[in-house]
């Protein structure tokens, strides 16, 4: 598997690390964990540095839609910080677009510092996620 995530209740995070080829079937079982664990409120992290994709533009917008469906609801959103190369960047446009309009802060970095800084957590850690 591509995804790895873990959820920090007493933070109130949810980091996700991708390092690999990400299919649709892990990136839907990475929102079932979100939902299931009731932690659309917490701040998100993820890190696509190491991330690559094969997924097809219709599973793009499968996902997509998936994930405007778990905005419509009257729940807070937490704030979600998405790392991801410039060069990484162009097939997930619409995808980030989709997820922008939900009702909650959201910033694209180049770096994993910059996002951890915003999202308010220790930058210091060598290693850290």
């Amino acid at each position: 598997m591509a995804l790895h995530w873990y959820i920090e209740s007493r933070e109130k995070l949810f980091v996700v690390v991708a390092d690999g080829h990400v299919a649709l079937e892990e990136a839907q079982q990475m929102l079932d964990a979100l939902v299931d664990f009731g932690a659309m409120g917490y701040r998100k992290l993820f890190d696509g540095i190491l991330a690559e994709t094969r997924m097809t533009s219709y599973e793009l917008l499968t996902l997509g839609v998936r994930i405007r469906a778990l905005h419509a609801g009257d729940a807070p959103l937490g704030p979600v910080a998405v790392v991801l190369p410039h060069d990484k960047r162009p097939p997930l446009m619409r995808l980030m677009g989709i997820m922008a309009a939900a009702r909650r802060p959201l910033r694209i970095f180049n770096d994993l510092e910059s996002a951890r800084k915003w999202l308010g957590l220790p930058v210091d850690m060598a290693g850290a996620t």
